[in-house]
């Protein structure tokens, strides 16, 4: 695939079901992770279950495992990496939902967690994933990997300079006055960091040297960026049934959006642009990149 510099990002050669075969591959090894801890208390066990292995694109453990391969080695070596940034995310999912958050019902075509079991439990599963997302790191890693540096870039990304920095100042931004910085700053933290991490986490699985692990982060914050502010057009322009949650609730909410700041065309523009970037920071792997690339033009193009 090409990633020359000009103003048109390359066109699509990946597919969604990429996504879903990864997903039905993966999910029960995450399954399994869960299932060997039988001294759960059993409403939040079920809870972590529900939460973890809900209909989801599985977008950031298969970035993880990709760059895994990108640099070299197999999809197997980032599966700690994999399992543990999506143990994250899931845990940020089920605490974003709480009405003390953003208040929402419904969560990939299914009740919230808060909704199906109670806000208490909620709150206890999202704090165990958290804790569980480490504790899959720490024993799991390869030994060849620098441990120390992977527990750093996931702390980093998901605490208060990172995710749940994001969260906080979105929650601060909301019924403020729209602001394509404020919105630029939480959509680097809120999404871009993760998805950074989960870049890096593959790289550093496989024991890639300092520029690679630099290139993939930055393809995976533009990824995310592009991702975010396709989130946001699909807020304005999707239906509840396509997106699996309610729509139309960050304009209700006053939140901090591209489309709120610039409106649909300009976002646009934004998505197409931050593609691009995460396209031009792989151009020189090569070929072996392809995939990547294109999965970022796919970030902007889906309806879901």
């Amino acid at each position: 695939m090409s990633t020359k510099t000009d103003n048109k990002t390359p066109a699509p050669t990946w597919s969604p079901d990429v996504l879903r075969d990864f997903a039905a591959a993966f999910d029960p090894k995450l399954e399994a992770l869960l299932s060997k801890k039988t001294d759960i208390p059993s409403r939040l066990k079920d809870a972590m279950t529900y939460a973890l292995l809900a209909p989801g694109k599985r977008m950031r453990p298969y970035l993880a495992t990709q760059c895994c391969q990108l640099a070299g080695k197999t999809a197997g070596q980032a599966f700690a990496a994999a399992a543990a940034i999506e143990c994250v995310h899931c845990f940020s999912l089920v605490h974003d939902d709480l009405p003390a958050m953003d208040d929402d019902d419904l969560r990939r075509g299914r009740p919230t967690t808060h909704k199906q079991f109670d806000e208490a439990t909620a709150i206890l599963v999202g704090d165990a994933l958290l804790a569980l997302a480490f504790e899959i790191l720490a024993t799991g890693s390869p030994k060849e990997a620098n441990l120390g540096q992977m527990v750093q870039v996931l702390a980093e990304s998901t605490g208060a300079t990172g995710m749940i920095g994001g969260q906080a100042a979105d929650l601060a931004g909301q019924d403020q006055p729209p602001s394509i910085e404020k919105t630029q700053y939480i959509h680097q933290r809120k999404t871009g960091c993760l998805f950074s991490a989960a870049a890096k986490l593959g790289a550093l699985a496989a024991g890639a040297p300092d520029a690679a692990i630099e290139a993939m982060g930055r393809f995976g914050l533009q990824l995310g960026l592009a991702f975010q502010i396709a989130d946001d057009l699909l807020d304005v322009t999707a239906s509840t049934d396509q997106m699996g949650k309610a729509t139309s609730k960050d304009a209700t909410a006053g939140k901090q959006t591209y489309p709120a700041c610039v409106g649909i065309e300009e976002s646009k523009i934004a998505a197409e642009r931050a593609a691009k970037q995460a396209i031009d920071a792989l151009s020189s792997f090569g070929p072996g990149a392809a995939d990547l690339q294109a999965l970022a033009k796919y970030a902007i193009s889906r309806n879901y």
